[in-house]
């Protein structure tokens, strides 16, 4: 039976806390210069890296420790980010990725990937954030556009990060989200195909829609 699972909270730490990019910052972080089609194909591959490599990541995320000053992430030449449980978010994650069995890499639909791209037309331009929207209610709303999903869809959405690295660490690590919902998605072992999009944020420069599904049936 089909059935549509209700999707996470959506938005990382650095979306929270955050201000608005002034021009000058956005040019800082290399956002108005960002090669976003390169951008969304990295994270597509950082995703599976993740799934079947999961400890690979753990030096990175253990590398990000020293840039902690109290509840704050100050890296060289990134905008600072005030997170809710500081490092020991990161401590968690590492346990996490030691610990996980590895999983298939997920394989990328089309179909998925547009409906994802149009989210992130409809909020790049307006600078608002959420999975619901009237331009194609939820994500399976979207999704349903383009082909045929099967038994259950999750989304992960992350804004401000310039980086594909970051972006999936970000979504893995889950700094103040309960249940850690983002990374339920990726590590998801139902999860075989997603979509993806990156572009332009208003707010807060780029974003990256991810839609994960079991299946998926492209339209011809």
């Amino acid at each position: 039976m089909m059935r549509r699972v209700g999707t996470v909270l959506l938005f990382t730490s650095s979306v929270i806390c955050v201000t608005a990019l002034t021009l000058q910052a956005a040019q800082r972080a290399g956002f108005i210069s960002l090669d976003f089609h390169k951008l969304e194909q990295d994270v597509v591959k950082e995703l599976s890296t993740a799934r079947t490599s999961p400890r690979s990541y753990t030096s990175y995320v253990k590398d990000m420790r020293k840039y902690f000053y109290g509840k704050e992430l100050r890296r060289p030449g990134d905008i600072p980010i005030l997170t809710k449980e500081g490092d020991a978010a990161l401590v968690e994650a590492i346990q996490f990725l030691e610990s996980v069995k590895p999983l298939p890499a997920l394989k990328v639909s089309q179909g998925m990937s547009r409906g994802a791209r149009d989210h992130v037309e409809f909020q790049g331009k307006g600078g608002t954030i959420g999975h619901g929207s009237t331009e194609g209610g939820q994500p399976w709303d979207r999704i349903s556009r383009y082909g045929t999903w099967k038994k259950t869809v999750g989304e992960n959405i992350a804004y401000g990060q310039s980086r594909a690295r970051d972006v999936v660490v970000s979504l893995i690590v889950d700094d103040g989200v309960p249940g850690r919902g983002h990374r339920q998605n990726i590590f998801n072992p139902n999860f075989r195909v997603v979509g993806n999009a990156c572009g332009p944020h208003a707010i807060y420069g780029t974003m990256c829609v991810m839609i994960f599904a079991c299946g998926y049936l492209e339209k011809e």
